[in-house]
């Protein structure tokens, strides 16, 4: 097995335990160890960064010390804020030596900073453009039509960095969701912002926020929505009475633990506000043996 450093991050222990969860599952399946990060603190989220932003650079900058001392060349982060928070600390160390010797004296650490930031997705598609995916796959989807939803956190920063897909299209999830026999729609709210923890102080605007996400996926005819962010899952799922929407919103380690082989029950599909677990069952096709 390929044994990478893990980090969950805060959500993933709380509101999205079942994500870390299918996460492994996935990993386990496509024969990747994943290692999680000894020590690991908080990354700051959004939180730190409003109020320090020194801080918000030094909590991403302790976890990526700590992968690097315990042997690990890369790390995966399944949650977009977290992986936005770490991969940009990484760029502002590797451009900023004064920024960099100072978080060094602070930590009381030496950061190399040659160690790769990964997000999920990045994963998961290296296994999908190998073959390994696919010839993993005990199931597809056959007529369940897809919407896939990446955030505003995924693949745009507040520093310049070099991603390989295209931060306003990305395309990676679609080729994913094709793979286990989807339909993916294209639409123009794949990066639009549901709102993140505006929900909690400003619910008008993510409510606002929301509605036009999901305006356009009903219009567009999607049967669900996919994600791989858990504060955009949360969202999306959680207020949709209060928008008069109503679409279940799945994590794409959802849809691939099915087509791996698991079964709904041991992947707690049914822990959703908006329950989807129809809709996938009567798509489901399983391999003859």
């Amino acid at each position: 097995m390929t044994a990478l450093a893990y980090y969950p991050g805060c959500s993933l222990m709380q509101t999205a335990s079942i994500y870390n969860e299918q996460v492994k599952y996935v990993c386990n399946s496509l024969g990747i160890q994943l290692q999680e990060i000894q020590d690991w603190n908080c990354c700051g989220a959004t939180s730190a960064g409003k109020i320090d932003e020194y801080m918000a650079l030094l909590m991403p900058a302790r976890n990526i010390k700590l992968a690097e001392s315990q042997g690990n060349q890369e790390i995966i982060i399944p949650c977009s804020a977290c992986f936005s928070r770490t991969i940009t600390t990484l760029t502002s160390l590797n451009r900023d030596k004064t920024l960099k010797d100072r978080i060094n004296s602070d930590l009381n650490f030496h950061i190399q900073g040659d160690i790769q930031i990964s997000n999920l997705l990045d994963l998961i598609w290296r296994h999908t453009l190998s073959g390994r995916l696919k010839s993993r796959l005990q199931a597809s989807f056959n007529g369940l039509t897809a919407v896939c939803y990446y955030g505003c956190m995924l693949t745009r920063f507040p520093v310049d960095i070099n991603i390989s897909d295209d931060p306003e299209n990305p395309r990676k999830m679609e080729k994913i969701l094709n793979t286990l026999g989807c339909h993916t729609l294209d639409w123009n709210s794949k990066t639009y912002c549901c709102g993140a923890s505006a929900a909690v102080n400003d619910r008008e605007v993510a409510n606002r926020l929301m509605s036009r996400i999901f305006r356009e996926a009903n219009t567009r005819g999607a049967d669900c929505i996919v994600t791989t962010c858990p504060m955009c899952q949360m969202n999306l799922d959680a207020y949709q009475e209060d928008i008069k929407h109503t679409l279940p919103v799945f994590y794409l380690t959802e849809l691939l633990g099915l087509a791996l082989g698991y079964p709904p029950e041991e992947l707690k599909l049914d822990r959703h506000f908006i329950q989807g677990l129809e809709i996938v069952k009567e798509s489901l096709e399983y391999a003859e043996q």
